[in-house]
């Protein structure tokens, strides 16, 4: 089996208006790999964030605001690295870890999703939490299948996955980047990760994103145990 190191590595993230987080994300990244791991930002920026990024060497994708999933959709789908790792921008997540999600790829797992649930996400709004516990609830009921962290922005992926599956999702993208995969019988494991406060202003409305992410995450399950999957 191929041993995949930091040459081998992308992480890629959707940016909107983060210029107050994304030099520490990219920095993290750029001193965790010593440079090596590629970088690719989807944009749809009105402030600071795309020339940030420039500057740190990320490659930036332009993009009118469309919405998280396409956003993702085109990251993921872009690098020609063998293993992509997603991240949000907020410096919510712990770039320390991609050594460890690297290993666990390199021991044969398909995906592996942080799971910020595990530890607590104390800094995480109590009701982000309420929600991201209902969704792996919903979505390990309908799977079959124990999940605890359906909507995390933090995965490792072998490239073959990504482009072997066609993805739907636009809100509820993060969640069939994972569900897919699991009930099509890929090795899939979620990995405890730390969860930190996010720099900058969430995007995201927690009711009405909310209700758009559950209702993905019955469509995605219904699809793959009862339809034609995508």
């Amino acid at each position: 089996m191929t041993e995949y190191t930091f040459d081998d590595l992308a992480v890629v993230m959707g940016t909107y208006n983060e210029e107050a987080a994304i030099e520490a994300v990219l920095s993290d990244i750029e001193s965790v790999t010593d440079g090596r791991a590629a970088v690719v930002c989807v944009d749809s920026s009105s402030d600071r964030t795309p020339e940030i990024a420039r500057e740190h060497g990320a490659t930036v994708i332009e993009q009118p605001p469309m919405g998280y999933g396409y956003a993702v959709r085109e990251a993921v789908l872009t690098p020609d690295r063998p293993v992509i790792v997603t991240t949000d921008c907020d410096d919510t997540y712990p770039m320390e870890r991609l050594p460890q999600f690297l290993d666990l790829i390199n021991e044969g797992y398909d995906v592996v999703s942080g799971d910020r649930l595990y530890h607590g996400a104390d800094a995480m709004p109590a009701l982000n939490r309420l929600g991201n516990a209902a969704f792996a609830a919903v979505a390990s009921a309908l799977m079959g299948e124990r999940v605890h962290d359906t909507t995390t922005g933090m995965r490792a992926y072998r490239r073959e996955l990504l482009h072997e599956i066609s993805w739907t999702e636009n809100t509820g993208l993060s969640a069939e980047l994972l569900i897919r995969p699991l009930m099509r019988g890929y090795e899939i494991r979620e990995e405890p990760i730390p969860y930190r406060e996010r720099a900058g202003e969430t995007k995201l409305d927690p009711l009405g994103g909310g209700a758009a992410i559950a209702k993905s995450i019955v469509k995605v399950c219904l699809e793959e145990r009862f339809g034609d999957p995508a």
